[in-house]
């Protein structure tokens, strides 16, 4: 037997399954509709399942962008992470036609095709990861649509960290749970006094300390934490930009996911 036959051996028995760390593209088919996403699966996958990141694109964007831009799978490689590919949908705020690819962020909405979309995703996935370290992020639509999955699939999640978000409906359905959320000062479309009533929400909700410490720096990132008795802090990322995905955000994403499991 090859030396790395041997190695490959050992390795299946001390974690449960040898594999390549790749970036795949996978489909499904929800309600009649095809669906993709590019899934990064780590290298090896311990016995009781690794950390799974969802990571959504902002309207018009596609999964590819959403790689290129979260790099949650570099920066974490020890995690699945998931990109979806969002259709064709009516922006709130812009693209009232629908033209551009997007996420309906609407958890009361019956027929929401992106929520059956994600628990296709999900369950599919399930049996190889550890169900208490499942996470999501996303910008701007896709951290509205993070915010659409805390308010109808929070169960399934141990910390959310949406981006230059909001969400309008909904808001009541949500259970405390550890949040990261990134903001531009100077963001013209996702108004910053929108994103601020929505970040104090949340801590309203997660029973935050009104003194924050300070958590993180990164370029222009300024990271504050609030503390909270019962366990689900929040983390804000201001930084003096406009609508944009800050480039120093992944690594700090990672660390904040990193540091909680569900309860």
């Amino acid at each position: 037997m090859k030396t790395k036959q041997v190695l490959a051996i050992g390795v299946f028995l001390l974690t449960g399954v040898v594999a390549s760390a790749e970036m795949e593209n996978r489909t499904w088919v929800v309600d009649g509709v095809t669906r993709e996403a590019q899934v990064w699966i780590p290298e090896t996958i311990l016995s009781n399942g690794c950390p799974l990141v969802f990571a959504f694109h902002g309207h018009g964007g596609s999964m590819q962008n959403a790689a290129r831009s979260f790099r949650i799978h570099e920066v974490w490689p020890e995690a699945m992470v998931v990109y979806m590919q969002g259709l064709p949908t009516v922006g709130q705020l812009t693209d009232p036609e629908g033209k551009r690819n997007g996420w309906n962020s609407n958890p009361n909405d019956p027929a929401n095709q992106d929520l059956k979309f994600f628990d296709a995703v999900y369950d599919s996935l399930a049996d190889r990861v550890d169900a208490n370290r499942v996470y999501s992020t996303g910008h701007s639509n896709g951290g509205c649509f993070t915010y659409c999955l805390w308010a109808s699939r929070g169960d399934r999640f141990a910390a959310m960290a949406p981006s230059g978000a909001v969400l309008r409906e909904g808001f009541s359905a949500m259970k405390p749970k550890p949040a990261l959320h990134i903001a531009g000062q100077t963001d013209p479309l996702v108004k910053y006094a929108w994103q601020e009533r929505m970040i104090k929400a949340v801590f309203n909700l997660n029973g935050c300390s009104e003194s924050g410490e300070p958590w993180a720096e990164s370029g222009e990132l300024t990271g504050t934490l609030y503390s909270s008795v019962s366990g689900t802090p929040l983390v804000t990322l201001i930084h003096p930009g406009g609508h944009k995905f800050p480039k120093e955000a992944p690594e700090l994403i990672a660390r904040f996911f990193k540091e909680y499991v569900r309860k």
